[in-house]
């Protein structure tokens, strides 16, 4: 991934130097574990351990000759540790320490993941809660349909990505194995209690079968989670898109003194994070088709995910963490007009209120098909004529005689269409945040 969309502590676990350090650490760990077990000398797990590393430059020489990545990473550390290298990668196969030691990226890369993740939630329960009882209208197909809340529309997207936490601590835990079970998986070299013992010491379970490779169904899994995760970032973005909108301006995002729009029109104060997420959010969704081809491979191993993963692993978890630090900073300094969200919930002159009207008439005797044709003559009138849809029903004898005043001001009472809020939000938060749900 460019620099552009990579935060630092993500962007360190994926460099070459990181990726070879914890091949070495599977290849030190594995030799220690049988050396404890007598099938390598303690001499020579001490030597790999205290004189084991490598040169990135020299390991590159030799990977240009051998065309093989372990083989010239082996010859490079075997370098180092001297005679006791004859040792190294004693028992194991290439992927026997690249599927391990990339378990163990995977597991560092979700673990600030995780941690962003939580942040996100964090604010959107805050800033749901700062709102949770600012009216505002609701739209169906891009149009005005009833009054909500705009806490209710944060609330939504707290929820959501409260699931994909859910989603992501499953699918980070399948990635969370390693394998040292040989060639084709049937354990011709060690057993299988040494892997166990060799994953433990590496905070890593055991697959519980294997070929040469762990089953790539897992990494399709991981993907195909953090392709949900940064959709529901897009989802929220294109709603401020929206939202953002020069007729429509209910919230929009913090623009600083010193920031410029437009190189041309110098009025332009322009979505470009929520753009950017939505963006950057499809690529993940990309990786995850990706992720989804390498489930299938050749027998007990062929290469063709390889080369696939050196491109999306790094690249969607690095695009995810960006994302999720984007869409959090977004969410806490997004500025909202709630007297805007106020002045387009009146503009239709009491539009929003159709559905509850006709409710109303059928309660007071009206057959509901009777009801739904005289309420809509009416707010047609209303909206071909800019005319305000309460004055036309209250003009209306028809519908007076059914509904006196005091029984229409209760049709068109916001409060009434937002009674339930603080249930809502119970359910969601639980009774602790506020009005006992049921209650």
């Amino acid at each position: 991934m460019i620099p552009r969309y990579t935060r630092p502590a993500m962007g360190r676990i994926w460099t070459d130097e990181s990726k070879f350090r914890a091949w070495l650490e599977v290849e030190t760990v594995a030799s220690e574990i049988l050396a404890e077990d007598g099938l390598v000398p303690v001499e020579a797990a001490k030597a790999i351990r205290e004189r084991g590393d490598f040169d990135i430059e020299r390991i590159q020489q030799v990977e240009a000759e051998v065309k093989h990545d372990v083989i010239a990473f082996t010859t490079a550390v075997a370098e180092k540790v001297g005679a006791e290298s004859r040792w190294l990668h004693y028992g194991l196969t290439s992927n026997d320490v690249v599927d391990t030691a990339q378990a163990l990226q995977v597991k560092s890369a979700s673990a600030i993941l995780r941690e962003d993740l939580s942040k996100l939630v964090a604010v959107l329960k805050a800033r749901a809660l700062e709102f949770k009882n600012t009216p505002t209208v609701g739209r169906t197909h891009g149009q005005h349909a009833e009054p909500t809340t705009f806490g209710l529309k944060v609330l939504n997207w707290y929820a959501e990505m409260r699931r994909n936490q859910e989603r992501f601590e499953a699918a980070a835990e399948q990635m969370r194995v390693g394998k040292l079970s040989g060639a084709v998986g049937a354990f011709g070299h060690i057993s299988p209690w040494q892997e166990e013992r060799i994953c433990a010491r590496l905070g890593l379970a055991p697959a519980p079968v294997a070929t040469q490779v762990i089953q790539r169904d897992r990494h399709a899994y991981y993907v195909a989670t953090l392709a949900v995760i940064t959709a529901t970032l897009d989802k929220i973005a294109t709603e401020i898109r929206h939202l953002q909108r020069t007729e429509v301006r209910e919230a929009e995002e913090y623009f600083s003194e010193k920031q410029k729009g437009s190189s041309a029109m110098p009025h332009k104060r322009n979505p470009i994070t929520s753009e950017q997420i939505s963006g950057l959010a499809r690529v993940v969704r990309a990786n995850a088709q990706a992720a989804l081809e390498n489930v299938a491979l050749w027998h007990e191993r062929d290469i063709s995910h390889s080369s696939v993963e050196r491109v999306i692993l790094p690249d969607s978890t690095i695009l995810t963490d960006y994302l999720l630090a984007k869409t959090t900073d977004l969410i806490e300094r997004l500025v909202v007009y709630p007297a805007r969200m106020k002045k387009n919930l009146d503009s239709t002159g009491g539009l929003i209120f159709s559905g509850q009207l006709l409710l109303d008439l059928a309660e007071a005797g009206m057959l509901r098909e009777d009801a739904y044709r005289l309420v809509q003559k009416h707010a047609m009138n209303a909206w071909q004529n800019d005319l305000v849809f309460r004055d036309l029903v209250a003009a209306d004898a028809e519908i007076t005689k059914r509904l006196s005043q005091e029984k229409l001001a209760r049709t068109f009472d916001l409060g009434r269409q937002l009674s339930n809020v603080d249930a809502i939000f119970a359910r969601v938060l639980g009774s602790t945040e506020g009005h006992q749900y049921g209650a």
